[in-house]
């Protein structure tokens, strides 16, 4: 009998811990708040200022959550690979904002519609130009691009394929070794190149060439492990809002002003 009641009490305390297991994990995969990260050097969409993570997409985000009245936190995750990687394991909930690519789908749900269209451009050096008209121009030449960034509309592939690249953490890092000739050309966001150089006062420095690389949409993504994926459809939804009304252009054009005049 008392051997019968220690296991009473035994399989008691098992459905208790199982109990609290489940519920442990159900409150865990409730979305309490949307954890928002995002680039840390690529203005003027989004970067770190040194007390917090900033631009023109975590405004577009903030402000679309903030309509919808879902509680969020804007968290600074280092440079972008690793905001990509707090997405992809479960870390990071939302990202403003980056390119739609197939491999990104893999672990993202991008938003719709785009909040804005960032150009990609080559830069290189005044006093030591490159031919570009073409993508195939930058063949047999020594680019630099930053960890962690894509292109869109199929350069990626091409990148991969045909040219011969280093990557750095930061953008002021590959135009540091642009200056020196270690390499012969940097490929980076058209805005954020720009707005580097004004801040560092090196715009004569530079030259984007042209035309673009690419002129892909920039989009806020989701990660497919989140429970806050439950409200894509009203971020949706909200979005298409601010972009018919305006809202996400003068977002944009207010912080491509403050940054191309360094204020």
């Amino acid at each position: 009998m008392e051997q019968l009641d220690k296991t009473t009490k035994f399989l008691v305390r098992l459905l208790f811990l199982a109990g609290a297991t489940t519920g442990s994990l159900a409150h865990s995969a409730e979305c309490s708040k949307v954890i928002i990260s995002g680039g840390s050097d690529y203005p003027p969409l989004h970067w770190y200022d040194g007390s917090k993570l900033t631009g023109a997409s975590i405004e577009v985000a903030t402000t679309a959550l903030k309509a919808l009245k879902i509680p969020y936190e804007v968290r600074y995750a280092g440079p972008f690979y690793r905001a990509l990687e707090g997405a992809r394991n479960g870390e990071i909930d939302m990202l403003a904002t980056l390119k739609d690519t197939l491999e990104r789908r893999d672990f993202l749900s991008f938003a719709t519609p785009s909040p804005f269209t960032s150009p990609i451009a080559v830069f290189t050096l005044r006093s030591r130009p490159l031919q570009y008209r073409a993508w195939n121009d930058l063949i047999g030449k020594k680019g630099g691009v930053t960890l962690g960034y894509q292109f869109g509309d199929g350069f990626d592939d091409f990148l991969k394929e045909k040219l011969k690249v280093e990557t750095e953490q930061k953008t002021y890092m590959n135009f540091s070794k642009l200056e020196r000739g270690s390499i012969d050309y940097l490929i980076t966001g058209y805005y954020n190149g720009l707005a580097y150089l004004a801040e560092s006062k090196q715009t004569e420095l530079f030259i984007a060439q042209m035309p673009f690389v690419t002129e892909s949409k920039n989009y806020i993504a989701i990660a497919q492990k989140s429970p806050c994926i439950k409200y894509l459809k009203s971020i949706n939804q909200q979005l298409e809002i601010m972009q018919n009304n305006g809202a996400t252009k003068v977002i944009l054009d207010r912080h491509t002003k403050l940054l191309l005049n360094n204020k």
